[in-house]
């Protein structure tokens, strides 16, 4: 597979990742719990669309000076372009949010801080995927159309198929961890673990993270 990826464009693209989530967390911590407003929500996407318009500037600068600007020019607008449409396709993804935090009654000040750590799992399964999709392609070629089909094969299902009517509270992982993991109905401030009864219960602030990476459940353990 023809790349311009090298080690160092890699590596150097993972330690921009990680330093940015460190600066997010420790800004978070010092804070503590807080509601953020609307345009302290505003001022922070800015500033991440800026920095990632700043780290294809440095991508299409390096490729120019050290393999011309005929591979930089276009990796540099497919950077971009895949961008703006993940970008896009996250505006569902807020819609998503507001439903669960509404369903399972998140306070506005935890909210926060379950996106963090919901993002934080993204981006581990994220690079599972991708670097495990990558080697499969390179191995095996026809597997393209086996991934092309599941796709077709989820559109045309998705819409034929009527919508699910049952809450959240149906959904089988939902079902799931009422079954295997001792819950609390409540929320103990910040805290994802709390002892009760001489047991360490998950608070329901921990439960969101498992039941779709970035939200909170509000169930106990039947």
């Amino acid at each position: 597979m023809n790349t311009v990826g090298t080690p160092l464009l890699w590596g150097g693209f993972a330690v921009v990742v990680v330093i940015m989530l460190a600066i997010d967390l420790l800004l978070q911590g010092r804070r503590g719990v807080h509601t953020m407003s609307m345009k302290q929500a505003a001022a922070w996407s800015l500033v991440w669309v800026t920095l990632s318009l700043l780290f294809n500037a440095a991508f299409w600068w390096y490729l120019a000076e050290t393999q011309g600007r005929a591979v930089a020019d276009p990796q540099a607008l497919a950077f971009l372009t895949g961008y703006l449409i993940e970008k896009s396709l996250a505006v569902d993804n807020v819609f998503v949010w507001l439903m669960l935090f509404s369903y399972f009654s998140v306070p506005p000040a935890l909210q926060r801080r379950v996106l963090v750590y919901g993002v934080l799992g993204a981006i581990v399964l994220r690079t599972i995927m991708i670097f495990a999709g990558s080697w499969l392609i390179a191995q095996f070629d026809w597997i393209l159309y086996l991934f092309g089909a599941f796709l077709l094969f989820t559109g045309v299902k998705m819409a034929l198929v009527k919508e699910d009517e049952s809450g959240i509270g149906d959904k089988p992982l939902v079902r799931w961890l009422r079954s295997h993991l001792r819950m609390t109905d409540t929320i103990e401030n910040e805290h994802f673990f709390v002892r009760k009864n001489g047991f360490a219960v998950r608070d329901a602030a921990d439960a969101g993270s498992d039941s779709g990476g970035t939200e909170r459940c509000d169930f106990r353990r039947r």
